[in-house]
């Protein structure tokens, strides 16, 4: 990698950036915000596409695949668990393999040919069964195996491609900052706030104006829009490429974690010495020419020291550096956390299900006007737009004269706050489904599950909370994930603040299932059937309120044992510093050898 003559070494990026031939990242010439506003421009419009597709597909299963609503909701979740469990193989493409640039762009044509298909599968009468208006699904004719085929693989064939766009698209925004430059590293601590604000945007319009397109136009031009959209955001990025600053594929984050795990059991019986300064680390020069980032060992996770221990053997699989072994330390301290936000993501999956399903149940009208039921998800993301907002600009600013902390408070306890909005959210969703069925009840609508005169507004409070805890949850679980995550594995720490929506919405699909055959047992008529009014939702969401209460216990036990990772910006200081002192020493050494 060449520097150019007459530039002074600070003018480059210190992070180990590249453009895509390899070559140094001059600071003025790449990255900043300048390349960030493509990134957040294409977000803009994949969440448009994306959402277009989500928030209203569990309408589209029962009314034109005539599916029941625990099979449509469990096949909802499933899908959009994948969406969230795919980005690990894309994280482990990109930082093994491919780079994060190329492994998102393949992705992107894999995403684009599946929302293509799934156009084409409700555009075609011949790959949907004929329309039924019988208010009971039961008495329509079912979907034929071809028609779920192809449905079905043109969703899978888009949660593979999203797989290999999510982990990535963030990462390579948080890349065009580089943490050793002061001024950058401040706007990075914001980037993540305002690339929920941003991509949020693309949700308004799809909650809104495609949700009315499909429930009043036709499902072929609701999907053909997103469809159009997600080739426009492409194009956007595309356009942004000569702005990128890119980082180096550092090998399988997998392998390397394997191999300290595997180093430390086959050493179980060797003695750790009391110095950490006797365990294997590689020279300094090569993390400094290499743009490596060495980590000093701690005493955390103590036992996985042992594959640092020198030994006769210098295999990879039996001797692991100190830097190595503590990048796997970070990813396994992270796990209790990321476990403890399932449960949160199983109540994120309840908006475009349940919450959905309700809705169809009440008066939509205001005026002459209809209200798509899925529209109310607009409420979620209008909430966490002004919530976020209000947290930035004011939160923090009043925070941070009393904690002294940059970011106002840290990462786990705006998670922390975000959990106990979840506990609140989940109350205030049983109360509001109680009332619902009273006045079903009351009206004798209970048994022909008619629409109840009470207005879809009712609602509106659910999915405004959810908004305002996905502000404090969602934001900071993204940036807690990438933060802590070591430098070579940042697509991978990604990853983990998609695999717990993933893990919640299949978690959400056993939960459903599961209350629902236990609660028909013994002659009961259950608590989730086809017909919400004949059915117990107020007791399913008052069992997610003391499962969200039980988890957030477990989580303040688990924050209580997190150690935050050190600053990488002050390691490479240190790195700096040794070197500059190491090279003093070997000077004069050099000189008064005999040439």
């Amino acid at each position: 990698m060449a520097v150019e003559e007459g530039l002074n070494a600070d003018q480059y990026t210190q992070d180990g950036t590249v453009d895509l031939k390899g070559n140094p990242v001059l600071r003025s010439k790449r990255g900043g915000w300048t390349a960030c506003s493509f990134v957040v421009v294409y977000e803009v419009f994949e969440r448009m596409a994306y959402y277009g597709i989500s928030s209203n597909l569990i309408l589209y299963l029962t009314k034109k695949l005539h599916q029941g609503t625990v099979t449509s909701a469990n096949n909802v979740t499933n899908w959009v668990g994948t969406i969230w469990i795919t980005p690990i193989l894309g994280a482990y493409v990109a930082d093994a393999h491919l780079g994060r640039y190329w492994t998102f762009l393949i992705a992107c044509i894999i995403y684009l040919l599946g929302m293509s298909v799934l156009t084409l599968a409700v555009s075609l009468p011949a790959l949907k069964p004929p329309t039924c208006f019988d208010a009971n699904v039961e008495n329509c004719k079912k979907a034929s195996t071809l028609h779920l085929a192809v449905f079905y693989g043109a969703l899978y064939t888009l949660a593979i491609g999203t797989g290999g766009t999510k982990p990535n698209i963030s990462t390579i925004g948080a890349d065009q900052f580089d943490d050793f430059e002061p001024k950058e590293k401040a706007q990075k601590l914001s980037f993540f706030n305002w690339w929920m604000f941003s991509i949020f945007f693309g949700t308004l319009f799809a909650n809104t104006i495609l949700v009315y397109i499909q429930d009043n136009v036709g499902w072929s031009l609701g999907y053909g829009l997103p469809t159009l959209g997600l080739l426009i955001s492409i194009l956007i990025f595309l356009a942004g490429t000569r702005f990128y600053r890119h980082k180096v594929p550092t090998g399988s984050p997998f392998t390397r974690m394997a191999k300290v795990i595997v180093a430390a059991i086959r050493k179980w019986k060797v003695a750790l010495p009391s110095d950490p300064k006797e365990l294997y680390e590689l020279q300094l020069e090569e993390y400094a020419t290499k743009g490596k980032f060495r980590i000093d060992s701690t005493a955390s996770i103590r036992f996985l020291n042992k594959a640092a221990v020198k030994t006769a053997s210098t295999s990879p699989w039996r001797l692991c550096s100190v830097t190595q072994v503590e990048e796997t330390k970070q990813m396994l301290r992270m796990i209790p956390i990321l476990i403890a936000t399932f449960v949160p993501s199983i109540m994120v999956a309840q908006i475009n299900t349940l919450f959905v399903k309700q809705g169809t149940t009440l008066d939509r009208r205001v005026g002459s006007f209809k209200i798509p039921p899925a529209s109310l998800g607009a409420f979620v993301t209008i909430s966490m737009l002004i919530s976020v907002v209000l947290y930035d600009r004011f939160f923090v600013k009043f925070m941070r004269k009393l904690t002294k902390n940059p970011r106002g408070i840290t990462l786990l306890q705006r998670m922390g706050i975000g959990m106990v909005l979840h506990i609140f959210i989940m109350v205030v969703a049983s109360l509001t489904e109680r009332y619902r069925l009273n006045v079903a009840k009351e009206h004798g609508l209970v048994e022909n599950g008619g629409q109840i005169p009470l207005t879809i507004m009712v609602l509106l409070p659910q999915f405004v909370l959810m908004g305002t805890a996905d502000a404090f949850l969602e934001v900071a679980k993204i940036e807690f994930f990438y933060d802590q995550a070591p430098e070579s594995m940042k697509s991978l720490g990604t990853s983990y603040s998609m695999t717990t929506l993933g893990m919640g919405n299949f978690l959400s699909s056993f939960l459903l299932s599961t209350v629902s055959h236990i609660t028909k047992e013994h002659g009961h008529r259950g608590w989730i059937l086809n017909n919400l009014n004949a059915s117990h939702l107020d007791y399913y969401y008052a069992f997610f309120a003391i499962l969200n209460f039980l988890n957030f216990i477990f989580f303040l036990v688990m924050t209580k044992m997190y150690v935050y990772k050190a600053e990488i910006s002050d390691s490479i200081k240190v790195l700096t510093e040794e070197l500059k002192e190491t090279t003093m020493y070997r000077l004069p050494n050099r000189e008064e050898s005999p040439r």
